[in-house]
């Protein structure tokens, strides 16, 4: 896996101060993307221990809610196996901060994917300029869902995550 950045105290990408880790490699090519630099999997740099441990230690601080997954697509399949392994290492590590990934596929059509057991929100959907809103608390577009993933899995159907 290869990533262009690793944000550190984020307020946009999920509730509360977060750490980014924008992963390359989409392949929705969305209409007027806000980070159409993050296409291309080859591009960025590769993601390694050095990497993993900068993750964790912004990750170890008390005011830090969690860890966001954005891009690109993490979910783009050349990330998916990554993405798996290392949500699961972070949620061992930390338990009580909150995994959220952002990806342009819908919650069908990933909800059966083993990472999702480790990911607390799911932002899903492809970015649509035509939808595109402003007011919108963390998603560009109206046809975006905030999805609480455990809940979905539970429910068996996409459940809308509710703000703390």
């Amino acid at each position: 896996m290869r990533y262009h950045n690793i944000t550190k105290d984020d307020m946009l990408n999920g509730e509360g101060l977060r750490v980014v880790l924008w992963v390359a490699g989409c392949n929705h090519a969305c209409k007027q993307c806000h980070n159409p630099i993050t296409w291309d999997a080859e591009g960025g740099i590769p993601f390694d221990a050095q990497a993993e441990e900068e993750l964790c230690a912004a990750l170890e601080k008390n005011y830090i809610s969690g860890l966001t997954f954005s891009g690109g697509d993490p979910l783009y399949p050349g990330n998916r196996e990554d993405i798996a392994a290392l949500a699961h290492r972070i949620k061992q590590k930390f338990p009580q901060k909150s995994i959220w990934l952002y990806t342009g596929y819908l919650w069908e059509e990933v909800n059966a994917l083993a990472l999702m057991a480790d990911i607390d929100v799911l932002v899903d959907g492809r970015f649509m300029v035509e939808l595109k809103d402003n007011k919108l608390h963390w998603r560009g577009s109206s046809n975006q869902r905030i999805i609480d993933v455990q809940k979905s899995l539970q429910a068996g159907t996409p459940y809308l995550y509710q703000e703390a």
